[in-house]
């Protein structure tokens, strides 16, 4: 009994977890995704995120970075390649214990694990090289602060499309643009 009582009790807690992650539809050029966000793992981040909505930051950036079944990057340059302006950097929360797993969504950053600031990408694999192991530059990792919940099949057919080299992006920019329409927060979160 006692065990029935603590595991309905486990399942009360997760769910109002859930409930309580805010959502974010992404409308893109080639469907939409929607995101829920982790605020209990990743507050600085998911605050940061949120914030960059609230703007309207992401409405016409693009997706600059794209590897089939592994990941795609957006959030950073508009659709002239100009990298758009942003606020000051945050700290990494990547060691929240969550994994860089197929689906989830991550913080990009450059060396310095505390530089990440409006870039974000999207796992497509379980990238467990990008998961927090220790505190030094090389092994700081990537801040997981959502995952895709609708809409992966988006995301998986934005890593499909065929790349090339663009000067200042490297080998692995879309041929066609791949736009980030709007960004939205969902009701209700």
């Amino acid at each position: 009994m006692i065990r029935i009582i603590f595991c309905l009790l486990l399942a009360f807690s997760t769910t109002v977890t859930a409930a309580d992650n805010p959502r974010v539809l992404m409308q893109t050029t080639m469907g939409d995704m929607v995101i829920e966000l982790y605020r209990d793992k990743a507050p600085i981040t998911v605050a940061n995120f949120l914030q960059y909505v609230k703007d309207g930051f992401y409405n016409g950036t693009i997706f600059h970075r794209v590897i089939y079944d592994w990941l795609i990057q957006g959030g950073g340059y508009d659709q002239n390649l100009q990298a758009k302006e942003t606020r000051a950097p945050i700290k990494n929360e990547a060691a929240n214990g969550l994994k860089n797993k197929r689906g989830t969504i991550a913080m990009a950053r450059f060396s310095d694990p505390d530089s990440a600031d409006s870039q974000f990408f999207i796992n497509l694999d379980d990238n467990t090289s990008f998961n927090h192991k220790g505190n030094s530059r090389r092994t700081y990792g990537y801040c997981v602060f959502g995952r895709v919940v609708k809409g992966l099949k988006v995301a998986e057919a934005i890593s499909a499309v065929k790349t090339e080299e663009k000067k200042g992006f490297g080998v692995n920019f879309p041929a066609k643009l791949i736009v980030i329409k709007d960004v939205k927060l969902l009701k209700g979160k």
